[in-house]
C-alpha cells in the first residue's frame, strides 16, 4: 500500500479494481500474525452487501476514492467462499494464495503456512469461548433482510386494430307485380221484334272498335333509407395474467447439537 494506515480507517472503505470499477466496501481486515500489517480484507458484495469475499491487500494503495486493489472485480465475485469469521486457516490462506494466482508462502514445520496465519484486526477469533460469547452478541444484534419479487400489475393503452364505414354499390334484380288493364271486344246482340221501326236491308257493313290497354313502366329513384355511422364504446372485461416471481427463504444450519432445542 502506499502507505501505512490503522486497520480501523480501513473498515468501509470502497474497494475500486484496477479497471476503476468499484467492487464494494471494506467489511473486514485481517492481519498477518507475523507482521501484524493488513493482509487480507473483506469485501461486501451482493445483493444489500450481504456477501464477503476476501480480497488481497498485495500491491494495492489508498487514494481518496477509496482503496485501489490488484485483482479485477470479477476475480472477487469468484473468489472461494470462506466464512469471515475471525481467523483464516492455513489451508484457507492457500486457496485464496491460488485464487488470485500469489504465491503461496512455504508450509513450515507446525502447519502453518510460513508461520502466517491471519486473524481478524480486532484480535479475536472464533477459536475461544470468549470470542464465542463476543459472537453471539454481534449476531444478535445483527439482522438479514428476507427479500421477495411481487408482481406489480397494471395496464396499458396499446392499438389494436382500425375499423373503417365505407359503402359500395351492388345490383340487384327485383320483381314486382303490378295490375294492369286491357279492354276486349264483346259482342252484344239483341232481338229485333217487329214494329220497333227498325229498317231491314241487306248488305255489308263493318265497325272498327279501338281498344286500350295498360303496360307497366319503370321509373328509378334515388331514395334515402339508412344512416350509419361509427361510434367508439368502452367495455370492461377481465384477463389472468400470471409471472414467475423469486422470494428469499430462511435456513439456518447448525452442526452443534448443544444449540439444538429439544
Amino acid at each position: 500500500m502506499a502507505r501505512t494506515m490503522q486497520p480501523q480507517e480501513l473498515i468501509d472503505s470502497a474497494v475500486v479494481d484496477p479497471e476503476g470499477n468499484k467492487i464494494g466496501k471494506v467489511g473486514n481486515v485481517y492481519l498477518a500474525d507475523a507482521t501484524h500489517q493488513p493482509e487480507w480484507i473483506t469485501v461486501k458484495t451482493g445483493l444489500f452487501g450481504t456477501k464477503e469475499s476476501f480480497v488481497p491487500l498485495s500491491g494495492a494503495r489508498t487514494d481518496k476514492d477509496g482503496i485501489h486493489v490488484q485483482v479485477d472485480k470479477d476475480s472477487v465475485s469468484e473468489a472461494p467462499r470462506i466464512d469471515a469469521d475471525g481467523h483464516l486457516s492455513p489451508e484457507e490462506s492457500t486457496q485464496l494464495y491460488q485464487h488470485y494466482g500469489l504465491p503461496v508462502p512455504r508450509t513450515s514445520a507446525d502447519g502453518r503456512t510460513d508461520g502466517r496465519s491471519d486473524r481478524r484486526a480486532d484480535g479475536r477469533t472464533d477459536r475461544s469461548p470468549a470470542a464465542m460469547g463476543e459472537r453471539g452478541k454481534r449476531d444478535d444484534r445483527a439482522a438479514m433482510t428476507r427479500s421477495e419479487e411481487r408482481l406489480n400489475v397494471g395496464t396499458e393503452q396499446v392499438e389494436t386494430g382500425h375499423v373503417r364505414l365505407r359503402k359500395y354499390v351492388v345490383t340487384e334484380e327485383q320483381q314486382v307485380t303490378v295490375p294492369v288493364r286491357h279492354e276486349e271486344v264483346r259482342i252484344e246482340r239483341e232481338p229485333i221484334t217487329r214494329g220497333d221501326g227498325t229498317a231491314a236491308e241487306i248488305g255489308e257493313a263493318e265497325q272498327d272498335v279501338v281498344l286500350h290497354a295498360e303496360k307497366p313502366v319503370v321509373r328509378k329513384e334515388t331514395v334515402p333509407v339508412e344512416r350509419a355511422r361509427l361510434r367508439k364504446e368502452t367495455v370492461t372485461d377481465e384477463q389472468t395474467v400470471s409471472g414467475k416471481v423469486r422470494k428469499e427463504q430462511f435456513d439456518v444450519t447448525d452442526d452443534d447439537p448443544k444449540h439444538r432445542r429439544s
